[in-house]
């Protein structure tokens, strides 16, 4: 009876050992856990939830971008005068510098005014997101194992909302200045192939450059959703590449050492805000010129 006792006694004691084990197992791997909470990942993290929606740390430093902006419109506003200070005459140099700019694409000064308010306040706002993220110890905050600040940009649906933007806009001027069936015939042109039977007897080799005219459109469509992917993944892998370089260097030496990095990210939020809303404003130029121009 003895011996049955003692063997008996391991397997009611091997459970609780395993349970132990995994407890233990389970603490390491929520450690693990928050401290990769605190690297950068690919993706925004959720801050905090209104109702269902996620609070993202990318969407909240977008609000914070449209109200700086705010703050700065408003700034602008009540310190124009007839009369103009230092810092207004450097924002008057800055608009005529922006739509001297444009001109070179639109060749059209009443155009490039009627366009520069939608292009400027994308560029500004991408700007403004491009260097919040730059701003040293914002990214440093946080709050339950997440980030609370990351910059807009570097999240791939902010700069897909963008593009989706720019592309949607630009098919909608197209349509306002064009005219809507002149306009959905550069994509579905339906005019080359009607004008073949008026056309044959005079001229034979419009069977076979209408037709063709009439591919070209439909590849136009495939076009139009290639500058939404061109626009938005350039856009994002920039910002969020320099944001992964910085978080790297900071990490070998915090000191010093990533300021020339820092420097060179500042200029490449600049260049790349520039080259989206220069596309934008060239996406715009070419959906409000005629088909056959």
């Amino acid at each position: 009876m003895s011996t049955d006792n003692h063997n008996s006694e391991p397997t009611h004691s091997e459970p609780e050992v395993l349970h132990d084990v995994e407890i233990g197992e389970n603490q390491h791997a929520s450690e693990e856990h928050a401290e990769e909470g605190h690297e950068l990942t690919l993706y925004a993290e959720p801050i905090v939830h209104i109702g269902n929606f996620p609070v993202t740390n990318s969407l909240l430093t977008s609000w914070v971008a449209v109200f700086l902006i705010i703050l700065l419109s408003l700034a602008i506003r009540k310190k124009t005068k007839r009369i103009p200070s230092i810092f207004q005459s450097i924002i008057e140099l800055v608009v005529e510098g922006a739509l001297n700019m444009m001109d070179l694409v639109t060749n059209d000064r009443s155009r490039s005014k009627k366009l520069f308010p939608i292009i400027f306040a994308v560029f500004i706002f991408i700007l403004v997101n491009n260097w919040l993220g730059l701003i040293p110890g914002i990214g440093s905050i946080s709050f339950n194992g997440h980030h609370i600040f990351r910059g807009g940009t570097a999240d791939l649906n902010t700069t897909l909302a963008l593009s989706l933007f720019a592309v949607i806009a630009a098919n909608i001027f197209g349509v306002m200045v064009v005219g809507g069936w002149n306009y959905f015939n550069k994509f579905i042109n339906i005019k080359a192939i009607l004008a073949i039977p008026k056309k044959i007897k005079k001229e034979p080799t419009i069977v076979l450059i209408n037709p063709i005219s009439f591919f070209v459109g439909l590849i136009e469509v495939i076009s139009e959703v290639a500058k939404i992917a061109s626009l938005s993944f350039r856009l994002f892998g920039n910002v969020f590449a320099g944001e992964v370089l910085l978080a790297s260097i900071s990490a070998i030496l915090a000191f010093g050492l990533p300021l020339p990095f820092m420097f060179l990210e500042v200029i490449v939020g600049l260049i790349q805000a520039l080259i989206f809303a220069i596309l934008t404003l060239v996406y715009f130029t070419i959906a409000a010129t005629a088909h056959d121009h």
